[in-house]
């Protein structure tokens, strides 16, 4: 298990030389594997560790040199990310409530929590910003489909938040991913792109613990004037 983690992190961390080796030994079918992975982030609870932003940073700056089609892989990229999205809501659908009794190791109840969280905050935006999110936009189209979200509602912004995502990072790297420092160091960048990708979802959670404190403390401080006047 130890191996897989490693191994992960290292692909993670060195996806220009990964990519760079699966676009040389199996060329057109890159775009499949690409493909596969995007729809799989997103479109099975059991794969939120798969990269995403970095990723697809790292396949503009390949366009960039012309070793992939910019605009194929924006085509394939949304609709991987799209399917994905509604494939997990689908499966999230027909599971239900029953998710919530069920004891399946890789379907953590914090981060089902956390996402149900924050579409009661955020409502029917949830699905574009979770998009931004790593591991919650995992877990946003399937908390959707449990909740019996609107269909039609949830894949309209399903399409903005596949676009909106995808344009971001895929036309950040086509543009700045050769820049002679970026390019050199693209590993720091990606690790900087990991890291502030987990920004929103640890800011949304130090919130909620921060107001859950302050909630417990006006409580005490009620219990407290009550037990006075007594």
């Amino acid at each position: 298990m130890l191996d897989i983690v490693m191994y992960l992190i290292d692909f993670v961390l060195h996806l220009d030389t990964h990519l760079q080796l699966i676009i040389q030994n199996y060329g057109l079918w890159t775009y499949l594997i690409i493909f596969l992975i995007i729809f799989c982030e997103t479109g099975l609870v059991v794969t939120p560790f798969l990269p995403g932003d970095s990723l697809i940073f790292v396949l503009g700056a390949f366009a960039a040199t012309g070793s992939l089609n910019i605009w194929l892989l924006f085509a394939l990229l949304f609709i991987a990310a799209t399917l994905g999205n509604i494939s997990n809501y689908h499966i999230g659908s027909f599971i239900g409530e029953r998710v919530y009794r069920m004891k399946v190791w890789f379907i953590k109840k914090q981060y089902l929590n956390e996402t149900k969280a924050f579409y009661k905050k955020h409502g029917g935006k949830t699905v574009v910003l979770a998009r931004f999110m790593p591991v919650i936009r995992t877990f946003a189209p399937f908390v959707a489909g449990v909740g019996k979200m609107n269909k039609k509602m949830f894949i309209f912004y399903s399409i903005i938040g596949c676009i909106a995502w995808i344009s971001l990072f895929l036309f950040a790297g086509f543009f700045f991913g050769n820049i002679p420092w970026v390019s050199k160091n693209l590993t720091i960048v990606i690790f900087g792109i990991v890291i502030l990708s987990f920004v929103p979802p640890l800011y949304e959670i130090i919130k909620r613990k921060i107001a859950a404190r302050k909630n417990k403390k006006t409580e005490k401080k009620k219990q407290s004037k009550k037990f006075k006047k007594k």
